[in-house]
């Protein structure tokens, strides 16, 4: 029986997704399916990793989930080692400026394609078994900050799914394993507010050090990884100190770490392009 990975890998286009399909390619010579909505970014990565495939979709598009099951199955016999759910995406604003629409976006992004996606593959996975799932989650999933209550509430429900998934699953020889980044350079991600002041700059890490904590919650079947790993830390004050917690968090420092996301970013640039059409 042929013994090469064959993983899944969402928002493959950049970043954390990309870093992950690279290694997986590379270090561990595995087939990658790649799945983000950017065809171009994904065909020329495809190109450059042996035996990568990709799958163009917007995963919050109901029909998404059955396009990479349908390749999975037309591609590699319905095989699946493991799925990276890392596609994910944040808009920053307080729940007086964005209400439930806001919170509604963040969800149906990190969360429900999310579910739909695992719905789909998880008889494959079972079939593959032992397999594994990956869902990125983020620190924000334990410790959350003024302006990101939405992007942290769909972290944290993907956090505590996952541990519920891991249970009903691992009798069927499927591990769930939780990764949980930090401060991450990347484009949907920049920190560019952080990466700019000599004092915050040491917070930031690299996606490649996120790719390693994705293949530990993967393929070294660890349950939790946080990057870089003191910000483990935080959950523990959050625990520990809760009053705490909410003191630093609210205070000045920490709203100065809400930094702008490449949605805010897209949707700005979306509403200039608007204005200027008016």
């Amino acid at each position: 029986m042929d013994s090469t990975i064959v993983a899944v890998v969402t928002g493959a286009s950049s970043g954390l997704g990309e870093a992950t399909a690279r290694l997986l390619a590379t270090e561990h010579g595995a087939r990658v399916v790649l799945v983000a909505r950017r065809e171009e970014r994904l065909q020329a990565l495809a190109a450059e990793l042996p035996g990568a495939s990709y799958v163009a979709t917007d995963l919050t598009d109901p029909r998404a989930a059955d396009a990479v099951r349908s390749h999975l199955l037309e591609e590699h016999g319905g095989r699946v080692d493991l799925l990276v759910n890392n596609a994910g995406a944040a808009w920053r604003a307080t729940f007086a400026d964005g209400g439930f629409d806001n919170v509604q976006r963040t969800m149906a992004v990190n969360f429900d394609a999310v579910l739909r996606l695992t719905e789909a593959l998880l008889p494959l996975l079972r079939a593959s078994a032992p397999s594994a799932i990956v869902n990125v989650s983020s620190t924000a999933a334990r410790v959350t900050r003024p302006g990101s209550a939405a992007y942290s509430a769909s972290k944290a429900a993907l956090a505590a799914w996952s541990d519920g998934l891991h249970l009903e699953e691992a009798p069927h020889g499927v591990h769930v394993g939780v990764v949980l980044p930090g401060f991450i350079s990347t484009e949907g991600f920049p920190q560019s507010e952080l990466t700019a002041n000599a004092a915050t700059r040491w917070l930031v890490s690299t996606p490649e050090k996120g790719a390693r904590a994705i293949l530990d919650a993967g393929l070294g079947r660890r349950a939790e990884r946080y990057v870089p790993r003191p910000y483990a830390l935080a959950a523990v004050l959050k625990i520990a100190l809760p009053a705490a917690a909410r003191l630093i968090l609210g205070g000045g420092p920490a709203k100065a770490m809400t930094t702008r996301t490449g949605a805010d970013a897209a949707d700005e640039a979306a509403a200039s392009a608007g204005a200027a059409a008016d």
